[in-house]
């Protein structure tokens, strides 16, 4: 793959923003797959992603285990899938950063809640499927693709390296 051009890197942004919540897939001691919901932080896609977690947690013992993970995103206008390595920093100056009255309604202790924790995910390649077309568009595309006999051009599809 090659690496990622400000415009593919500008499109990851733009599902990243419009999602706002991500299905983070890990893998269980045992080698199982396991996706949970988390909510993503950052604004601006920079080759990291930053998710709030409890450590100790099962999650934290699986990405120990297996640090390898995949994000996906979705919004109805995109699709995005994301893989990487997963690390958990209890970094005080991180936590700071991306506090949120959200995260204290999860964690008892609020901020100084020793569980407190992020997880970020270096991101190392992505593909995304980019759907930002008018819904008239697309229904014209699909129409068109059923008379023709050939494959509806829906979106844009793309994968890179970061």
């Amino acid at each position: 793959m090659s690496a990622a051009t400000a415009e593919e890197l500008e499109a990851v942004t733009a599902i990243l923003s419009a999602g706002r919540t991500a299905a983070v897939t890990t893998r269980t001691v045992e080698g199982a797959l396991h996706s949970r919901p988390l909510a993503l932080l950052d604004d601006e896609f920079d080759g990291v992603l930053r998710f709030f977690t409890q450590d100790p947690s099962a999650k934290t013992a699986q990405i120990a285990a297996h640090p390898e993970v995949n994000v996906s995103v979705g919004d109805g206008k995109g699709w995005l899938s994301l893989a990487g390595i997963a690390t958990v920093t209890h970094d005080p100056q991180l936590l700071d950063r991306y506090w949120n009255p959200w995260a204290d309604s999860y964690f008892d202790g609020g901020r100084e809640d020793p569980t407190a924790a992020l997880l970020e995910v270096e991101v190392g390649s992505f593909e995304y499927w980019d759907l930002r077309k008018p819904a008239i568009a697309q229904l014209f595309e699909v129409v068109k693709g059923i008379v023709t006999k050939s494959e509806p051009d829906l979106g844009e599809t793309r994968a890179a390296d970061v």
